[in-house]
């Protein structure tokens, strides 16, 4: 699909696109004249998000990568630029299961376990990495229990990826991070790290990126309970929550 610039194209107002003909059984006009309001927002979303995509690609080359980490991976030791592969673009995320943690963080499981499934389509544009600083094998083990089938995971425990691009604490929390790489003419550089936090949040949200990158708060955005207000994923269920 070719992608075009919004900025480049006069666009219709959204009001006026959003004077939907479709109705529901049973709805009301008073239904219909708010959803067709929440339309236009809806529709003005999306072009914003358009324009940041834009500017985000617009940025200028980012810093030079400083070293050629070295990782463990599943079937040995790779460095950065080797997990590149045959593509120019890798995509990292800093997963919250460092040496400290008996078990990982339950809002990167749950972002991970759908991005999986994702994979095989993600993996036909750009290389993508899931980093933890605990062992390989601890890491891996996980990946089996969870039944993930397509990640690629890396332990950054004998380097200083996690503090450089994730503003770790060697000796403390982790956090979670995505980070874009490039590489062109054998130059590895940064190109756009994920900067929102508890520093940008606005009163009463939870820190997150914009678009978020969580799959389940998009879908329960949709519904009328939204979010709610102190539930979070977790590893396991009970067979009554479900």
């Amino acid at each position: 699909m070719t992608e075009v610039d919004p900025s480049a194209q006069t666009l219709k107002p959204a009001r006026l696109l959003a004077d939907s003909p479709r109705r529901f059984p049973g709805e009301s006009a008073e239904y219909r004249s708010a959803r067709n309001e929440l339309l236009a927002e809806e529709i003005e979303l999306r072009r914003h998000i358009e324009r940041v995509a834009a500017q985000r690609r617009a940025l200028p080359p980012g810093g030079a990568v400083p070293q050629d980490y070295r990782f463990e991976g599943e079937t040995g030791t790779v460095t950065l630029a080797e997990m590149f592969g045959a593509h120019d673009t890798l995509v990292t995320y800093n997963w919250m299961f460092g040496p400290q943690r008996t078990r990982p963080c339950p809002m990167c499981t749950s972002l991970l376990s759908a991005y999986d499934g994702e994979m095989p389509d993600i993996l036909q544009r750009v290389a993508f990495a899931v980093i933890g600083r605990s062992p390989i094998d601890k890491l891996v083990a996980f990946k089996k229990e969870r039944g993930w089938r397509h990640l690629r995971l890396y332990s950054s425990g004998g380097n200083t990826f996690n503090r450089d691009y994730a503003a770790e604490d060697p000796d403390g929390d982790d956090h979670p991070a995505f980070n874009v790489f490039t590489r062109s003419g054998g130059t590895v550089r940064h190109f756009w790290a994920e900067e929102m936090g508890p520093s940008t949040a606005d009163p009463g949200q939870d820190p997150r990126g914009a678009p978020d990158v969580m799959p389940i708060w998009t879908v329960l955005d949709m519904t009328p309970g939204g979010r709610g207000s102190d539930w979070y994923p977790k590893l396991e269920y009970s067979a009554a929550s479900g």
